[in-house]
């Protein structure tokens, strides 16, 4: 067994004009690898599979990230004949601004490449391309978002989005914290309040853990959050409910075995 890795965040998105779906966004930060215990981390450590269009930061300890302007992501999915993967990441995972698989590229070329359980080398032997692209997905799948139900865990408080009712952060940490044990990061944007320590609309929730093996299989061991929350710990907290006008429909595909797309 490999000792517990360094905590890297998982992250989730609360946003009121995000594309439409049944969960908030999940952002996933990795445990270990060049993550670092004041919340640093490496980032774009493999140049040669580098596959995100709009790279940021573009130079990273002194070395531009050249942007990717070649084949997307999903295609890489539906080479391995994943349909059912890349269905869920279009329902689940999903971006603001640009096609899911811009972010999907990001989240990979960023923060899978600085890590030793997605090195080619760790593959079976002959190494497909891209299988450790396909297995990272996988595990953001299987063992992250279904994993942290943030809305569930929210609801099961009574914590409902609404434009008319506020709620405060002790009720937050403590909806996430009957699930996890911790006490989380959450993450506000908005105003300041009028004693400016800190903001008002939530925004993103922190989970973070160590890991006990790989994070294919391995025990997530959930721990505190390692720095303060940016939201208000005296006021009220907006958790929004989202604005239909900007909501984009799902477009749900069905694939049969040979892979051809049936509505």
């Amino acid at each position: 067994m490999s000792p517990l890795g360094s905590p890297g965040p998982i992250i989730h998105y609360s946003s009121p004009s995000p594309p439409q779906s049944p969960q908030n966004d999940a952002h996933f930060r990795p445990p270990g690898g060049g993550y670092f215990c004041d919340g640093s981390y490496t980032q774009y450590c493999d140049l040669t599979r580098q596959f995100d269009p709009t790279p940021s930061p573009n130079i990273s300890e002194g070395v531009v990230i050249p942007a990717w302007n070649g084949t997307t992501v999903d295609v890489f999915i539906k080479d391995f004949a994943r349909f059912d993967l890349l269905q869920y990441m279009d329902r689940y995972w999903i971006n603001q601004g640009d096609t899911n698989a811009v972010f999907w590229a990001h989240e990979f070329s960023k923060h899978a490449t600085c890590f030793s359980t997605w090195d080619t080398k760790c593959f079976s032997q002959p190494y497909v391309e891209h299988e450790e692209m396909i297995n990272f997905f996988n595990v953001h799948r299987g063992r992250i978002y279904q994993t942290y139900p943030t809305g569930s865990f929210f609801r099961s408080a009574g914590i409902v989005p609404s434009n008319t009712t506020t709620y405060n952060l002790t009720q937050l940490q403590q909806a996430v914290k009957a699930h996890t044990g911790a006490i989380l990061y959450f993450g506000c944007t908005g105003n300041q309040t009028a004693n400016k320590d800190g903001r008002t609309v939530l925004d993103e929730v922190w989970y973070f853990n160590h890991v006990l093996g790989s994070p294919n299989t391995g025990f997530y061991k959930h721990i505190d959050s390692l720095s303060n929350s940016s939201c208000t710990p005296t006021g009220q907290i907006w958790y929004y409910e989202r604005t239909p006008s900007s909501a984009r429909p799902l477009n749900d595909v069905f694939w049969c075995a040979a892979g051809r797309a049936v509505n």
